[in-house]
């Protein structure tokens, strides 16, 4: 009889313990946050009198990084300045600027507030639609592309 108790009682405690773990949810997986400058000094790129800039963080060693340039730089005109920035030529700019992942897009206004970013090698799709959307709101069906508010599902 005491064996059975004491199985029984063990048995419990099984279970007891069972129920603390499933309770316990597993810390998240770590998350990478990528630092995308809030504001740019228009003065540090070309195209300083346009109203709208449109820089692109590159590096040599990055193989997407030709794919975001080719798309970025076919969005220069009259009205958006175009810079691609490589790590190695201009060092101090991602130093500046605290980047330090590429590719990255932005899109700064006459002020050098940042409205668009894109982190890696966005759809063009996506970048004209941000692009034209930031420049003129309302213009497209998408308006929360580039924004950084905006976390795709």
């Amino acid at each position: 009889m005491e064996r059975v108790a004491l199985a029984a009682g063990l048995f419990v405690v099984a279970l007891v313990v069972a129920a603390v773990l499933n309770r316990r949810r597993p810390e998240p997986p770590t998350q990478d946050r990528v630092a995308i400058p809030a504001q740019l000094d228009r003065a540090d790129f070309p195209g300083a009198d346009l109203p709208w800039l449109l820089v692109v963080w590159t590096s040599a060693t990055c193989d997407s990084c030709a794919r975001a340039t080719a798309k970025a730089a076919l969005l220069a005109s009259p009205q958006v300045a175009y810079a691609e920035i490589p790590w190695q030529d201009q060092r101090e700019l991602h130093e500046r600027y605290n980047i330090d992942t590429v590719p990255l897009i932005v899109l700064a206004d006459a002020e050098g507030v940042v409205q668009v970013s894109f982190v890696g090698t966005p759809n063009f799709t996506d970048l004209v639609g941000a692009v034209a959307e930031a420049r003129e709101p309302g213009s497209t069906p998408e308006p929360h592309l580039g924004r950084p508010e905006y976390t795709p599902t």
